[in-house]
């Protein structure tokens, strides 16, 4: 008897972690190598040079607001393949620029752009397609892509900058782009009806034993983007992941001017990111693991606590230069990151369904992104008035223990018909 191929819902997973390790490392984790070099060529502050990432929040949530009804009816493929070409194109231009606006638009608007084509918006809503049973699992596994890029993408950016200069770089990373990204357009699905197949991988004959109970009510009970948006719940969940998020974009940029700032050396400060990327990475399938079996909501409260006090005790641990504690207190931080997106991903997908899931995240986009995108630009602004990071850094950790209490909040709470108690997806 001949073995059961491979579900092909497998080599998306595949695909979503090369495409998110490109467009997360490209657009977010790279940029912080760039920063002291461009600035001391061009005489820019750093709020100027951070307003690039923050006006790339918006520009995020504006290109997901767009294409997540499209995603939905036509999968992922022509938005993967036609945000490759633009990021790599977009990439080569930033090494010939000259101006402050150039910047703002090469890596501020159209290299986001194409970053939100491939990313994870386009990857986790064909995911919630494919996998219902395992969602958090399969999730969590792509998302590694991310941490990877936290632990592979600033170094070798600081690396490039250092012996090449900064423009060369930029063009070496488009390179990079190109060839990572591209040929994954050729493995998007769209979902596994549309191949004969069905979700997490059943058969036909499982299905009418009853093993897919759990799609069959996922889909079923699939809201649309306005029935999502007349419930309190969705605007609760974009404040919470809005505020988690606010901190993980202020860390990405300002870890290296940081701890430059501190005394510390620039290839100790490149490693940061990294070091917080290593438990990030390894911690992200036990996140999964844990999503399928236990309450995703109070998870993600977890997470952004753990995330929060970190922050709080990185700053503090700086200040006093207590050297081990600063490399712990980034560990810890990864540890809380590793959790973030495969939880959202998984809590989205069990309040609102799969059937319209890209339409209602990419609605949800433009206000949890909105929230997250005033933070690089504030915390820069706060630099260059002040001249130090800390009680600006303070208040971003004490965004993710604002974000704990609404989770828990809304998980004790009434919910909504949505997804009472918001249980495991193994039960949804």
């Amino acid at each position: 008897m001949k073995g059961r191929r491979i579900y092909y819902g497998y080599w998306i997973v595949v695909a979503g972690l090369v495409t998110q390790f490109i467009a997360v490392g490209m657009s977010n984790y790279v940029a912080g190598a760039f920063m002291v070099p461009m600035n001391d060529e061009f005489g820019w502050t750093r709020a100027e040079f951070s307003a690039s990432r923050s006006l790339g929040q918006l520009m995020v949530a504006f290109t997901g607001f767009v294409i997540g009804a499209w995603i939905d009816r036509w999968g992922g493929r022509p938005f993967i393949f036609a945000g490759a070409l633009l990021m790599s194109a977009t990439l080569y231009s930033l090494s010939l620029i000259q101006t402050l606006p150039q910047w703002l638009l090469f890596n501020g608007v159209i290299l986001t752009i194409g970053s939100a084509m491939i990313g994870n918006l386009v990857i986790n809503v064909s995911l919630g397609k494919w996998f219902v049973e395992r969602r958090g699992w399969v999730v969590s596994l792509a998302a590694m892509g991310i941490s990877g890029a936290g632990i592979v993408m600033q170094p070798l950016a600081a690396f490039l900058v250092d012996n090449y200069g900064w423009r060369e770089s930029w063009r070496i990373l488009s390179l990079i782009t190109l060839c990572c990204a591209l040929p994954m357009a050729a493995v998007a699905r769209r979902r596994p009806e549309d191949y004969g197949l069905f979700p997490d991988g059943k058969t036909q004959k499982e299905l009418e034993q009853g093993h897919g109970a759990a799609a069959h009510a996922d889909f079923a009970r699939s809201m649309t983007r306005a029935q999502a948006m007349r419930t309190s719940e969705f605007y609760i969940l974009v404040v919470a992941f809005g505020l988690f998020q606010i901190s993980i974009t202020v860390m990405l940029l300002q870890t290296i001017p940081l701890l430059t700032d501190a005394g510390y050396s620039r290839l100790v400060a490149a490693s940061m990111v990294p070091l917080a990327s290593l438990p990030a990475f390894f911690s992200k399938p036990f996140w999964g693991l844990l999503i399928d079996r236990f309450k995703p909501m109070l998870l993600t409260a977890v997470g952004a606590v753990i995330t929060g006090l970190s922050v709080i005790f990185i700053v503090l641990t700086i200040a006093i230069r207590m050297d081990f504690l600063v490399y712990a207190g980034f560990l810890i931080m990864g540890v809380g990151w590793g959790g973030m997106l495969p939880l959202q991903e998984v809590i989205w997908a069990s309040f609102f369904g799969r059937r319209y899931l890209g339409s209602v995240r990419s609605m949800a986009l433009p206000f949890s992104f909105g929230l997250s995108a005033v933070g690089p630009v504030l915390v820069a602004l706060y630099y260059d008035i002040a001249g130090d990071y800390n009680l600006a850094l303070i208040v971003m950790g004490l965004c993710n223990l604002a974000s704990a209490f609404l989770l828990i909040r809304l998980q004790n709470g009434t919910i909504g018909e949505a997804d009472k108690g918001i249980p495991s997806a193994t039960t949804d």
